[in-house]
């Protein structure tokens, strides 16, 4: 093994040293003692050999803070504005039809014809299904004969009683002969109301066969087709579901604490909800529609419905969904760009740039909307933030803006997260 000289190991410990103290110097990190002593880019010679002075200027000692030495640091800024911001709540919806029907038999029979196509949308009262009713029309019209045969049965036994009473008045008939007529009468039309109790039921069971939409909206896909048996019970197959599509819910939770303010909102009628459907980029507003009676214990959230008007059906049922909840809009709230928010182990703060000069104010960030950042206190909307070089920034350090927020972007290859080169 090759022993180094002492020449050699002095060379190299002088290097590093040297690189060192110029990283150090570098970020605007203090130089600790001895060497800020040695001057920046001053060599350390080995035995033997003359000192050498690097190309960059020397900076010289004694500055144990770094600051005066650094090089500025350049940053991306953006001034501090007073604008109306919303207050509003983002959460994940389910679209919710606000009637669902599935479609039964009442009446075991046969489907003679299927009258719509496989999710069209169906008006209220249009037909759906024609069973087989051949047997209950032939009833129906057997118990209509027997309540037209009654009805003639009737009148001859009216004609009856009215001459038993005329032969009574003259005492020709005997009494026993007119209460005769009188029950035959009598018989006769309870029986006829019998006949038409029993006519218009079978007129409801024969409703039975023809089986319509009892809602408006969307039909499904036809489960049974012509030919097959429908069978009536509640363990029977369902024939078809309609959902109500027009107007629609969209279901979403939110936490119990926004609940006050919800309310408040809705008192004031103030609070919009828009909905947007994921895959579908447009938007639709509607109303509150609910507020569920209880808070969910396990998760510290309440149930809401809003109600959407949905001709053009932007949202489907089933489908999640984007949800926004506007309460109220301040009008003069103070914000600042998101990207400005940086989190410490004190909690928020931003760097305020004062002369070009960067200073660590703490804030107390509101909510955040959209882009902005909605500041509660900390800043007063006079001040200019960094909203690109925080990182090589710490208290008291010298900047160069290389430009404002909404502006043109850094250079290439001259990103805002490196000092300058001088």
């Amino acid at each position: 093994m090759a022993v180094l000289t002492f020449g050699r190991v002095a060379l190299f410990s002088a290097a590093g040293v040297l690189a060192a103290g110029a990283f150090l110097h570098y970020t605007g990190r203090p130089v600790p003692w001895p060497l800020d002593q040695v001057p920046y880019g001053k060599v350390i010679p080995g035995p033997g050999k003359p000192a050498a002075t690097a190309s960059a200027p020397a900076t010289g000692g004694g500055n144990r803070s770094g600051q005066a030495n650094r090089p500025p640091v350049t940053v991306v800024t953006a001034k501090v504005e007073r604008r109306a911001m919303p207050v509003r709540i983002d959460a994940i919806g389910t679209v919710q039809a606000i009637s669902t029907v599935n479609i039964r038999s009442r009446v075991d029979s046969q489907i003679m014809a299927v009258e719509f196509r496989d999710g069209a949308m169906v008006n209220k009262g249009d037909v759906l299904f024609r069973l087989d009713s051949r047997q209950l029309e032939a009833q129906l019209r057997q118990a209509e004969a027997n309540v037209a045969r009654d009805k003639a049965a009737l009148i001859a036994a009216e004609s009856d009683l009215r001459r038993a009473e005329e032969l009574s008045r003259r005492e020709i008939a005997t009494d026993q002969r007119l209460d005769t007529a009188r029950s035959a009468v009598s018989t006769l039309r309870a029986a006829i109301r019998g006949g038409e109790a029993a006519v218009d039921s079978l007129r409801v069971q024969l409703s039975y066969y023809t089986i319509s939409a009892p809602v408006s909206g969307r039909v499904g896909v036809a489960a049974l087709k012509e030919g097959n048996i429908a069978k009536s019970g509640d363990s029977s197959a369902m024939l078809a579901t309609i959902n109500q599509i027009d107007p629609i819910y969209v279901s979403f939770a939110v936490a119990q604490r926004y609940l006050p303010e919800i309310r408040e909102a809705m008192q004031a009628k103030t609070a919009i909800v828009q909905a947007s459907q994921q895959g579908v980029g447009k938007s639709i507003e509607g109303a509150i529609a609910v507020i569920d009676n209880a808070v969910d214990a396990t998760t510290g959230t309440i149930q809401i419905r809003a109600s959407f008007d949905n001709p053009n059906e932007t949202l489907w049922p089933g489908a999640l969904g984007q949800v926004r909840l506007t309460l109220r809009t301040e009008p003069d709230a103070v914000t600042i760009p998101r990207e400005a928010v940086q989190t410490g182990q004190n909690g928020s703060y931003v760097f305020v740039i004062d002369n070009n000069v960067a200073r660590a104010r703490p804030i107390v960030l509101a909510r955040n909307v959209d882009d902005r950042a909605v500041i509660a206190s900390g800043l007063t909307g006079d001040e200019t933030v960094v909203i690109d070089g925080q990182l090589l920034l710490t208290e008291g350090a010298r900047t160069i803006e290389r430009g404002r927020g909404g502006q043109s972007p850094p250079a290439p290859n001259l990103t805002s997260q490196r000092g300058s080169a001088g």
